[in-house]
C-alpha cells in the first residue's frame, strides 16, 4: 500500500491527466464540427399532400423569399440566382424551398441577406457574397446554393428540401425530405 508522501507526490497527474481529456475532447469536437459535415445528396422527398406556398408573380427579384408552413413544419420558399440539386427551374428563374428548423437544435433559421451580418454576428464571411440561412440561437449557417447544406457552425447535417411543383401561375409544396435527428 503506497504511503500518503507517495500519493502526493503523484497527485499532480490528476489535474494534468485532465487538461489532456479536455483538450482532446476539444480537439475531438472541433474536427467532428468543422469536416464531419454532412453533404445533401439527391433529394428524396416524402410525399406528402399539396400546399400553395406563393404565386410565381410575388417572388419578382433574386433571393425573393416567402415563409409558409408544410407539414407542420415552418418553411422558406427562395428564388435563387442559379440552379441547385432539388432547385425547381420555371423559364429562366430557379426556386428551392427548406425546412427552417435549424439541424443543430431546433432552432428556426432565417435569410441573412448583408455579409456583413453574417460576418459580424455569426463570424463567418461567405466566400461567394451570397445570402445565407443563419441560425441565430448556435449561428450556425447554411448554403442554399449548395442544397441547404451546412456550412459553418455547430449544425453538422443540411436543411430538409421541399419539393416545389408549378401549378398554373403559383408554386406548390408537395413534398419534403426527413428532419435528421437534432443534435447529431
Amino acid at each position: 500500500m503506497p504511503t500518503r508522501r507517495q500519493l502526493l507526490e503523484k497527485w499532480w497527474l490528476l489535474p494534468v491527466g485532465a487538461t489532456v481529456g479536455v483538450f482532446g475532447y476539444m480537439g475531438y469536437y472541433a474536427s467532428r464540427v468543422t469536416f464531419g459535415k454532412a453533404k445533401p445528396g439527391a433529394p428524396d422527398y416524402l410525399a406528402g399532400p399539396a400546399v400553395r406556398v406563393a404565386a410565381l408573380s410575388e417572388l419578382g427579384s433574386v433571393w425573393a423569399q416567402r415563409e409558409f408552413i408544410y407539414g407542420k413544419r415552418p418553411c422558406i420558399l427562395l428564388r435563387l440566382p442559379t440552379a441547385t440539386s432539388g432547385s425547381l427551374q420555371v423559364g429562366n428563374r430557379h426556386y428551392a424551398a427548406f425546412s427552417r428548423i435549424c439541424t443543430h437544435l431546433g432552432c428556426t433559421v432565417n435569410l441573412v441577406k448583408d455579409p456583413e451580418v453574417l460576418a459580424f454576428s455569426f463570424s463567418y464571411r461567405p466566400p461567394d457574397g451570397e445570402p445565407k440561412l443563419g441560425c441565430p440561437c448556435h449561428f450556425s449557417v447554411f448554403d442554399p446554393l449548395r442544397s441547404g447544406e451546412a456550412v459553418f457552425g455547430k449544425a453538422r447535417a443540411p436543411l430538409p428540401r421541399v419539393r416545389l411543383e408549378v401549378r398554373g401561375a403559383a408554386l406548390w409544396a408537395s413534398g419534403i425530405e426527413a428532419a435528421p435527428v437534432l443534435g447529431t
